[in-house]
């Protein structure tokens, strides 16, 4: 497929990039837990971290999975005390989630050793190609966080 615009060879790139770099982010994270979470586990912290008080619907939305499946998820954080459910103030039949202290003190250790490998691959770059990198996530995840704004209702 012949890409003609600037934009569609840019997508193309973004498309073959961002899988890889997420893969790697993710075998990164699950190394450096301190002990062992799935990647649904891991993803779950995450997102409760970005998103406290998220109900478990939202939860099984970002995993794409089942409501079942994401409180299969939800029920093992439970367990180990990472993740804290409550029954909502208004609607008795929607819970909400947060991480606990110990949760939160799991997912940023993994994700400060996770950083530190990154910058540490980033060494073998020059200065310039880093700031060249840093520019251009800092501009995609503009572009990107607008859409996110558009969605909402």
């Amino acid at each position: 497929m012949k890409l003609d615009k600037p934009s569609e060879e840019c997508a193309a790139r973004v498309m073959e990039t961002i899988p890889l770099l997420m893969r790697f982010i993710r075998a990164e994270m699950r190394t450096h837990s301190a002990v062992s979470l799935s990647i649904p586990q891991l993803r779950s912290l995450a997102f409760l971290n970005r998103n406290p008080g998220a109900s478990l619907s939202e939860v099984a939305e970002h995993l794409g999975v089942t409501c079942a499946t994401a409180s299969t998820t939800i029920e093992r954080l439970v367990q180990r005390d990472w993740v804290q459910r409550t029954d909502h103030l208004q609607e008795r039949r929607r819970i909400v989630l947060n991480l606990t202290a110990e949760g939160k003190h799991l997912l940023e250790q993994s994700q400060e050793k996770t950083r530190a490998h990154i910058a540490n691959i980033l060494e073998s770059l020059t200065p310039e190609q880093v700031s060249h990198v840093g520019e251009g996530l800092a501009l995609l995840k503009n572009v990107f966080e607008q859409t996110e704004v558009k969605k909402a209702p």
